[in-house]
């Protein structure tokens, strides 16, 4: 194993700086236990085979939150073909790491995330701890991969799962046509919850499933009782206009998440942005309906073009024929799938299209790993350190 240096220095600009010798990366994974954290393993499992060692770390915790049940250290998870026993959190778990993944609850992040970098990692992070420092880029590689190279505090941002699934979509556009004003409604997949989210949308249907259930004032609710799990109101026969938490003036965490990241991830500081949130019975994929305004006068043909060529795109435009896409079938996918572009009967400057994006992958774990990959190129591009 290559030795860590702790308490190593600034990560500012890292080009140029002391590193490791170009050898394989090594790898540790965060919450290697949680929903995403299996996924993120299955695509490092699938995609180039650039790592060495692959190490699996978790908090000593059940995720459960019960003290009777097993937490995940000691668990063997298997990823590129072998089997790894999960080690807990602690600050010599990363000795010797050169990339760190985290996916783990905010509070986890803004914890370790910094002993991480302290101990030379370079952090990739999935929480939403660090995502509006200023001196973490918030990066998607195929919009602004160039910002993920200047990383002050050696950590780089994963954006939210919502953004993702159309910013790909969206910065193509962009860089055509010239963004200058978004509006987008949001159809949530509860596996943005996490476990909790898919367990309790499962048990309500099971509890609605041969009913009349859905035709009453309540009904729906009197069923579902207290397994509301971690949303306000029944997912199941139902949606739910809210995702988050309550922010000023009535707008969701969730839907200023998406503004804000939009605007940091494009470099469009002052981009007018409006979204607002709903979660449908869907366990995974996030679908969004986009109001793009550009710079520029749009056409239908014109945006085909862009999106048909751009990386981690596939156009699915064809309402004749019933060709759009729907959360079902972009399921376990890793592109962002765009349908339904129009242009707007009263605007000539603006789209109207429709998103899809499972949430899980490019929505959190395939964007994670594709940073990873990013910052592994950097390091074996660098002379051994002397």
């Amino acid at each position: 194993m290559i030795p860590a240096e702790a308490g190593r220095p600034s990560h500012a600009d890292t080009a140029g700086a002391d590193a490791r010798p170009a050898a394989r990366p090594q790898l540790a994974v965060v919450g290697a236990t949680g929903t995403v954290g299996g996924v993120l393993l299955g695509i490092l499992s699938e995609r180039a085979d650039i790592w060495g060692e692959i190490r699996l770390i978790d908090s000593p915790q059940p995720r459960s939150g019960r003290a009777d049940q097993p937490g995940p250290v000691g668990r063997k998870l298997t990823v590129r073909g072998a089997e790894v026993e999960v080690v807990a959190l602690s600050e010599e778990a990363f000795d010797g790491i050169d990339v760190a993944m985290f996916d783990v609850p905010d509070e986890v992040s803004a914890r370790w995330a910094p002993v991480a970098a302290a101990k030379g990692a370079v952090v990739v992070d999935n929480s939403g701890a660090f995502r509006m420092d200023p001196d973490v880029p918030l990066v998607v590689p195929e919009v602004n991969a160039h910002t993920a190279r200047v990383r002050p505090r050696g950590i780089i941002a994963n954006p939210n799962c919502t953004t993702l699934s159309m910013i790909v979509a969206l910065g193509a556009l962009h860089a055509e046509y010239g963004l200058s004003e978004l509006i987008v409604s949001s159809y949530q997949a509860v596996s943005g919850k996490g476990k909790a989210g898919i367990d309790t949308l499962r048990g309500q249907l099971a509890a609605v499933s041969g009913t009349e259930l859905g035709t009453t004032p309540g009904d729906v609710r009197r069923a579902a009782g207290d397994a509301l799990g971690p949303f306000p109101a029944p997912v199941a026969l139902n949606v739910v206009p809210w995702a988050g938490s309550l922010q000023e003036d009535g707008w969701s965490s969730e839907e200023l998440t998406i503004r804000n990241e939009s605007r940091k991830i494009l470099g469009l500081p002052d981009l007018p942005v409006t979204a607002t949130c709903v979660r449908v019975p869907v366990i995974t994929t996030h679908s969004l309906s986009v109001h793009a305004r550009f710079e520029n006068e749009v056409t239908v043909g014109g945006a085909h073009e862009i999106l048909a060529a751009a990386p981690g795109v596939v156009l699915c435009d064809d309402p004749a024929e019933d060709e759009y896409p729907t959360p079902s079938d972009v399921v376990g996918t890793d592109p962002t799938w765009v349908g339904r572009v129009r242009r707007s009967l009263d605007d000539p400057r603006a789209l109207e299209l429709f998103v899809c994006g499972d949430n899980l992958r490019k929505g959190a774990a395939l964007n994670t790993a594709q940073l990873g990959e990013l910052v592994a190129a950097e390091l074996r591009g660098r002379e051994p350190r002397r």
